[in-house]
């Protein structure tokens, strides 16, 4: 096997975690899993695959990932991190195979594309596709920014290079399930935003830069996202996804995603910024003290939580 290990973080996916292990089995057999107190048979499936499996209390992604980083019981040289409904193609872990020993050392960082599925449709156009994410890093290189949204692996040094094959992201849960989902990721979408504006934290994160790797794109652009005025910016967003992008193409499944995700979600994530705002205004303090009473959420010591395990 590679010497490679991956972190996944789960709760309740006992639809996905099967497909996205026995993917990953094709490279590595050392798979460390920190789970958040699934319910269903999550962690009973992951072990008898052969998986490492801890339980964390979660606080945010980039809390728990981090925690899985530090805690790993493997002492790989890469590790990769995955979602539980994501899986890797047969292609992309024969390159992993064929091509990571090889790397020169001041490799530090592996970028791969990602797939987006819908409804059982490959999203290929409305610039999802490809989508370039940094997937490994060499041990001791990278973290995950403490954001609460976007979150991505910050290397601290070192070049990175591109494989060709894919990862795929395929949820297999219902519509209904997809729009909580998104109301869940508005909230934290909100603070990313405002946190843009007042600075809750001093966290650290991704350079942004127009010209450089796509998450420095994709950060510099939600900078500027972050700065048109509300209600407008969603509407424009939709617009240069659908039609200059070509979203259109993807048909009538591509029409109901790039709406709900690329003009429902980023206005509903508008309506709850006014709603802050509407409910307390637009002092820092004020706002830090809202989301800590209404959504139990501390603005200002995310990175700072402390966290434990239980095995």
């Amino acid at each position: 096997m590679n010497d490679v290990s991956v972190i996944i973080l789960t709760h309740n996916e006992e639809k996905h975690i099967e497909r996205c292990i026995r993917s990953l089995l094709l490279f590595t057999d050392k798979i460390f899993i920190v789970d958040s107190g699934s319910t269903d048979r999550t962690v009973a499936i992951a072990e008898s695959l052969g998986a490492n499996v801890v339980h964390n209390p979660w606080i945010t992604y980039a809390v728990q990932f981090n925690f899985g980083i530090d805690h790993t019981p493997f002492s790989t040289q890469w590790l990769m991190r995955m979602d539980a409904d994501e899986y890797v193609t047969p292609e992309l872990a024969n390159e992993i195979k064929q091509s990571i020993a090889g790397l020169a050392n001041e490799t530090t960082g592996i970028y791969v594309k990602r797939r987006v599925m819908f409804m059982n449709q490959w999203i290929r156009h409305g610039d999802y596709y490809p989508i370039w994410l940094l997937r490994l890093w060499r041990r001791e290189k990278g973290i995950c920014e403490e954001l609460w949204m976007d979150e991505h692996i910050k290397l601290s040094e070192g070049q990175t290079v591109q494989f060709k094959n894919d990862i795929v992201d395929h949820n297999l849960n219902n519509l209904t399930w997809w729009t909580q989902k998104h109301n869940n990721y508005a909230i934290r979408e909100v603070i990313d935003l405002l946190d843009i504006k007042y600075n809750f934290t001093e966290a650290e994160r991704v350079i942004p830069k127009l010209f450089g790797t796509q998450d420095q794109r994709k950060r510099f652009l939600k900078l500027k996202y972050a700065s048109l005025p509300l209600f407008t910016r969603p509407f424009a967003y939709f617009l240069y996804r659908y039609f200059v992008k070509l979203g259109f193409l993807d048909g009538k499944k591509g029409l109901i995603w790039h709406f709900l995700q690329g003009l429902w979600y980023r206005f509903l994530v508008d309506a709850k910024i006014y709603e802050v705002y509407h409910r307390v205004g637009k002092d820092k303090q004020d706002i830090i003290e809202f989301f800590r009473n209404e959504y139990g959420k501390d603005l200002s010591t995310v990175q700072n939580r402390p966290v434990e395990v239980r095995q």
